[in-house]
């Protein structure tokens, strides 16, 4: 339960690792547990704003040097 508190409280896990004393975040991570809040909260970080996709209309498929290096993957 107190790792899962360390993450609702917005410590990253690997501080959580360091201060249980885990030589591996594996170990850290097995009583690590994501809530839906979380959930929500991170996705709500991905968000793109209304105002920076208008102001960015250029889409991806019209650079033509990233279209170059795809196609030469």
């Amino acid at each position: 339960m107190t790792a899962t508190h360390l993450l609702q409280s917005g410590v990253d896990i690997d501080t959580s690792r360091a201060w249980f004393g885990h030589l591996s975040i594996n170990t850290t991570n097995i009583y690590a547990e994501v809530n839906l809040d979380m959930k929500a909260k991170a996705l709500a970080a991905c968000e793109v704003a209304e105002s920076q996709n208008i102001a960015n209309n250029k889409h991806w498929r019209d650079d033509k040097d990233l279209m170059a290096f795809l196609n030469n993957l």
